[in-house]
């Protein structure tokens, strides 16, 4: 009895170390953070640090103001607040309300959750001891926990004690405390791309936590991939592994969860080592995952890899006992994946080498500058910077928005789930032209920006908020607006004020008179005898322009504003004709006479060429024959 307590504490104390283990580094794990202002009362304005909660949903690239409240009250947030008959619920146009609890006696999670559902915005959790700042987690997952972190979507933040202290001493007094939460800076953004990494895991078997990696796997597969697509990001899968202690390389536990002699290891799924799968199938899988997006990356379409993550999970789960090589390779094959390439790629597993691919892997989750060591799985990291919060589509995608540049959002950035459309409330404050439908207002991931819009290659230049001229000349500067001239259309035809010599003025067309900017008058030609004055005219006005024409048959010029007999424009008409026909014949005469003068001369002359081959001419000389004298 003794000897199976003895192994059993040996196999608890082996997989305690194990899975705390990071390869071959100290750990350090960095708090990622957010900007926590106070703007009231004078005795504590300024900016304080705060730590964001893993857990609910951070406004990236956004802000958020409202007033702290402390309750008298359940002040840890460990039960709920409405038993007290607590209401955090905002009146209608007061600012949202931030509630302050202290730490202790309960999961960081479970108190956001009360709070939540008594009506705040979000959450301040004052730590109860002086310590650096700590990211609140969420514990791990079972029925009763998960029915609750899943629908936090508020957002929350862990402050210093110190800082906590103050705040409650100026709302006891009476103070309004007003705050604000700013994300905007927690994910950088330097430029027109964001690059992002998910630190993953194909074991499906772990619970709650699994559970929601996968879903969120499909669920955000679309977006990431009109982001790959669009050359918007760069996605780069990670999976974690830990190496074997020496001391435990041949023991029974390390075997069934390491491949490599004991260099990659992951836990048993189930926790069990009788029965179900081992470690090391799924140190095995999350290499061919990472194979996959090798090679699927080499062939410029690294989209794959969430085609084939998303239906490996489908039809390969480990319940159904088909999480295995075979239907691996199904799944390769049915994508069209180069399986060959694959297996070069994933190496032998039971060779007593390094293999390269996880050996990068084990080296990647080392911190580097601002990106702390990878120690919580699943993990997300954009642009260097670990992410926080709860692991949902749109959740992500706003932190990846965040990560880009203003303004160089793709349009997945400005869907109406994530944009802020603060555009269409008095258009932003930015500067419009409600007559051309132009507008300086742009709306982007973290508000709106007023920019000089650029249309039809025409850019406009101005503060945006004012002001906005188009500076190019030119054709496409009279389509914006009509160039800011008069244009009107009647029974079909359109005239218009707008013209260009170099540059754009407002100069009414032909058959009008005014400035050109807010009106142009038809001018009545006939009535002010500017055409048709001829004595056989007969003019009638029309707008823009005017018709005229002659009694009798007789036929209207309009370029020399006559009449002329139709008669005698057939009989000149026929003129014109036979002189042609004329014309015609002479000049088919004349070079059918070239053409017989040019041929009897080359005649003649090859007949020449052929009889001085054998017989001299007059005009050449004998030649002399030297064949006899050689002879003699």
């Amino acid at each position: 009895m003794e000897l199976q307590k003895s192994g059993f504490s040996l196999f608890l104390g082996f997989l305690l170390i194990l899975l705390s283990l990071v390869p071959l580094s100290v750990a350090r794990f960095v708090v990622e953070k957010n900007s926590l202002r106070v703007t009231s009362p004078d005795g504590l304005k300024g900016t304080y640090d705060s730590a964001i909660g893993n857990f609910g949903i951070p406004q990236y690239g956004g802000s958020m103001s409202g007033t702290v409240v402390f309750p008298k009250e359940n002040q840890k947030g460990c039960r709920e607040f409405s038993d007290a008959g607590i209401s955090f619920q905002s009146k209608p146009g007061a600012l949202p309300t931030f509630v302050l609890v202290d730490r202790g006696d309960c999961f960081f999670a479970l108190k956001v959750w009360n709070a939540q559902k008594a009506g705040a915005s979000a959450v301040l959790v004052a730590d109860n001891i002086e310590e650096r700042l700590i990211t609140m987690d969420s514990p791990e997952e079972d029925g009763s926990t998960a029915k609750y972190i899943e629908n936090i979507t508020i957002p929350s933040a862990l402050i210093e004690k110190s800082f906590g202290e103050k705040l409650k001493k100026e709302i006891s007094s009476g103070e309004m405390v007003s705050v604000s939460l700013d994300w905007r800076e927690a994910v950088p953004h330097p430029d027109d791309r964001v690059e992002y990494e998910l630190w993953t895991n194909s074991n499906d078997e772990c619970g709650v936590k699994c559970d929601m990696l996968m879903e969120f796997l499909k669920d955000f597969k679309g977006a990431a991939q009109l982001l790959e697509k669009g050359g918007y990001s760069q996605f780069t899968p990670h999976y974690i592994t830990w190496y074997c202690p020496q001391a435990f390389i041949l023991s029974k536990q390390c075997k069934s969860q390491c491949i490599n002699q004991g260099r990659y290891c992951a836990p048993d799924p189930e926790q069990d080592f009788s029965s179900g799968y081992e470690g090391k199938d799924v140190v095995i899988e999350n290499l061919r995952q990472l194979c996959v997006f090798k090679v699927a990356n080499e062939t410029q379409k690294p989209w794959m890899w969430w085609d084939y993550v998303t239906d490996f999970q489908i039809r390969c789960p480990m319940k159904d006992k088909k999480y295995n090589k075979e239907c691996a390779d199904d799944v390769i094959k049915s994508l069209g994946l180069d399986g060959k390439k694959i297996e070069k790629c994933m190496g032998d597993p039971n060779a007593d080498t390094e293999n390269p691919v996880l050996k990068e892997e084990q080296d990647a989750q080392v911190g580097k500058g601002s990106r702390g060591d990878v120690t919580i799985l699943p993990t997300l990291v954009v642009n260097n910077r670990q992410y926080r919060g709860k692991l949902e589509k749109g959740a992500v995608l706003k932190a990846i928005c965040s990560g880009f540049e203003e303004t160089t959002e793709p349009a997945i950035c400005l869907s109406s789930d994530v944009e802020t459309n603060e555009c269409l409330d008095n258009n932003g404050g930015c500067w419009q032209d409600k007559a051309a439908n132009l507008t300086a207002c742009k709306d982007t991931f973290r508000g709106r920006v007023c920019e000089c819009p650029l249309v039809d290659g025409v850019q406009f230049k101005g503060d945006g908020y004012t002001t906005c001229a188009g500076t190019t000349s030119g054709a496409a500067r009279c389509k914006i607006n009509n160039g800011g001239c008069w244009h009107e259309t009647r029974n079909g035809h359109t005239f218009s004020a707008c013209t260009d010599d170099g540059n754009v003025k407002c100069s009414c067309p032909p058959g009008f008179k005014g400035d050109g900017v807010k009106s142009c008058e038809d001018i009545d030609e006939c009535q002010e005898k500017k055409a048709c004055q001829c004595p056989e005219c007969s003019c009638k006005n029309t707008w823009g322009s005017y018709d005229c024409s002659c009694s009798g048959d007789l036929l209207y010029i309009r370029d020399h504003d006559t009449c002329i007999s139709k008669a005698s424009s057939g009989r000149s008409a026929w003129t014109a004709v036979w002189v042609i026909l004329i014309g015609l014949v002479m000049a088919a005469g004349g070079a059918y006479l070239v053409y017989k003068y040019r041929l009897r001369s080359y005649m003649d002359s090859e007949i020449r060429a052929i009889m001085a081959q054998y017989m001299p001419l007059d005009s050449q000389a004998e030649v002399p024959n030297y064949v006899n004298e050689n002879r003699a």
